[in-house]
């Protein structure tokens, strides 16, 4: 009997090895490889088999599967440049405020300060890097000598913030000297200067969204033409969205989650179909917001900027997500006692079962794979780490790691061997 089970093992071990093997093989011939993660050097193995559907497409997500990490942001930079070098993108969208906007193009298309002063224009601190301004730098270079409408232009698709949203609404009403009911301004003031707590359900925001709604449709009503007020508008909607979405946060879940990606994807639409000369679009998000499924394991059903981006846009939208195998990573650690603070972790091998685990085997450090539905691997589902705003959270460990199917989730898959942290440091 020992032997006949000993025997049984043996063949499962092999027939799995030959399996694992196969798909090995089959990811080696069929992924790309990028030579590094240097954002200033050339696609070249990319450019020369780029995947006729990437080629085609016209919006492109770029994922992160941590907001903390130096080759995501590098390699998105990579990708962008490349991007805007044979497919005319000029318009960036990223995971960030609308405030950000006027601020940053005033500094890409030659206006006045430097790389420290430009940063202060982020809402989300996790842009506050080096690789991240530099490549606000290289945008600042490319829109030198080039026409306004050649010039690449920087746009912010959050609805999280609500600070300085009301100043633009009050230089408009001010400059154009148009009546408008001074008790509706001062909600749009209460309103953007209110800071959400998330861990306390408020029904005061749910009161100043009719007000809001009011002050919108009181300019829309003014006798100003529209080229005038289409901006201030802008500023308008981000703030009615910014209070029903804090109106939301203790709602029952994913209310607000599934909300605030609605809006995302609203103003990415507006963006493409307004703002962009060829509605050629590059989007700066996490993974959990770029994918063309759904938020978090398969089968949450939270539908998410990426799914309604492919729902409306089909083909057009390409889905690109990031994973990685070892290294070095931040995370937020809660201590009463030490207060909350930052800590480096070392992730010296693969999660075990996870994507990554067999991925890593492959014998390139970054490539780049175009899902097929043939290989039953990608289409199987696997575990994969869920870093979120707070980063790595190794205890307990099975809290972030999450089912996915990939072929379901992305278009294609970048991986990264080995990772990094950022650079904070702008001096």
């Amino acid at each position: 009997m020992k032997t006949i089970f000993s025997t049984f093992i043996f063949i499962s071990t092999l027939f799995s090895y030959s399996q694992n093997q196969e798909t090995i093989d089959w990811i080696t011939n069929n992924s790309i490889e990028i030579e590094d993660a240097n954002p200033d050097s050339v696609l070249k193995i990319f450019e020369q088999n780029t995947p006729d559907k990437f080629s085609k497409a016209k919006i492109y997500g770029f994922g992160e599967a941590s907001h903390n990490t130096k080759e995501f942001f590098n390699l998105k930079a990579k990708f962008f440049k490349y991007l805007v070098k044979t497919q005319g993108v000029k318009t960036f969208v990223m995971e960030e405020s609308y405030q950000a906007e006027s601020g940053i193009n005033e500094w890409i298309s030659g206006g006045k300060g430097d790389i420290e002063t430009i940063a202060k224009n982020f809402n989300t601190g996790f842009w506050y890097t080096k690789e991240i301004v530099t490549l606000l730098q290289w945008m600042r270079e490319y829109n030198k000598d080039k026409s306004h409408e050649q010039q690449i232009k920087f746009y912010g698709m959050d609805v999280q913030i609500g600070k300085r949203l009301n100043q633009e609404i009050r230089e408009f009403v001010d400059s154009t000297k148009i009546s408008i009911d001074e008790k509706l301004l001062a909600v749009a003031d209460s309103s953007a200067n209110k800071e959400i707590e998330y861990d306390k359900k408020e029904t005061w925001w749910q009161i100043q969204l009719p007000k809001l709604k009011e002050l919108k449709k009181q300019i829309i009503n003014s006798n100003v033409e529209r080229e005038e007020f289409k901006n201030v508008l802008r500023s308008i909607d981000y703030l009615v969205s910014y209070t029903e979405y804090a109106s939301l946060v203790k709602e029952e879940y994913p209310k607000s989650t599934e909300f605030r990606d609605l809006k995302m994807f609203e103003n990415v639409k507006y963006i493409v179909e307004n703002l962009s000369t060829n509605g050629k679009v590059f989007i700066w998000a996490h993974n959990e917001h770029i994918n063309k499924n759904e938020m978090y394991s398969t089968g949450s059903y939270i539908i998410n900027l990426g799914r309604n981006l492919k729902d409306y846009y089909g083909d057009d939208y390409y889905s690109v997500g990031f994973d990685f195998g070892i290294g070095k990573i931040n995370g937020l650690v809660t201590d009463k006692k030490k207060g909350n603070y930052w800590k480096t972790y070392d992730i010296e091998k693969p999660i075990r079962k996870t994507y990554a685990e067999t991925l890593m085997l492959v014998n390139k450090d970054i490539y780049f794979i175009e899902f097929d539905n043939n290989l039953e691997f990608f289409n199987e589902k696997s575990k994969h780490l869920l870093i979120g705003g707070g980063g790595y959270k190794p205890k307990p460990l099975h809290r972030i790691l999450i089912n996915k199917v990939y072929a379901d989730t992305y278009d294609a898959l970048i991986f990264v061997k080995n990772i990094s942290v950022p650079d904070y440091n702008l001096n």
